[in-house]
């Protein structure tokens, strides 16, 4: 008897310091709608592009091509709003749900904390990806936004739920894999930022969510 209440009270403590120096108000839903904003900003840039059709591409995947500066910069608009939606559906969820909680995420450390490592890789990859298309270079921006993004999910994993790493792991993987498949950029864009971010949310939802609630 007196073990399991050792055991339970290591428990409690351990659930404290996890909530003391991590970031638990990371909603499931906010990664579908994110994923969603995905899918409609490649569908938008898929009618942009100008197609070619070849018998023996991927699954007879029109291959999409960059003609005009002005296609380039209507991409380049579209890539940015969903960008922006998507860091406005997270922090505005994360905030409702932590609220619940008497939190505050803007005088959470561990919010800080999370940022840091989340948007350090990040930023970095985006620049890498301007520096490309500054220099006309547009084969590899896809695979580099999905390995950095990747990398981003890893690094900040420790400050939030640990479970997000296999997001990341997933997103690099498949930013690896676009890299020696050029031609299918938007493909792999559909699937990294929205198809995987749609799975992940719904099993965030019902794996840790509702059983929080």
């Amino acid at each position: 008897m007196e073990n399991k209440e050792a055991l339970n009270t290591l428990h409690d403590i351990k659930n404290l310091m996890e909530k003391s120096t991590k970031f638990l108000s990371i909603s499931g839903i906010s990664s579908i709608l994110v994923g969603l904003y995905a899918c409609i900003g490649t569908s938008l840039a898929y009618f942009i592009l100008e197609k070619q059709t070849f018998p023996d591409t991927f699954l007879h995947i029109p291959l999409l091509n960059v003609a005009t500066s002005y296609q380039l910069t209507l991409i380049c608009l579209i890539a940015l709003g969903v960008l922006a939606l998507s860091l406005l559906t997270a922090v505005t969820m994360s905030y409702r749900k932590a609220k619940k909680v008497s939190r505050n995420i803007f005088k959470d450390k561990s919010v800080y904390r999370l940022l840091w490592n989340f948007f350090l890789p990040l930023l970095t990859g985006g620049i890498l990806c301007f520096s490309l298309i500054w220099h006309q270079h547009y084969g590899l921006t896809s695979s580099i936004m999905l390995i950095f993004y990747g990398l981003s999910l890893v690094n900040c994993s420790k400050y939030t739920y640990s479970d997000i790493r296999y997001l990341g792991y997933a997103e690099i993987l498949l930013g690896l894999i676009d890299s020696f498949v050029v031609t299918h950029a938007l493909l792999f864009w559909v699937i990294g930022f929205g198809l995987l971010h749609i799975v992940a949310g719904i099993y965030f939802y019902y794996k840790v969510e509702r059983q929080q609630d």
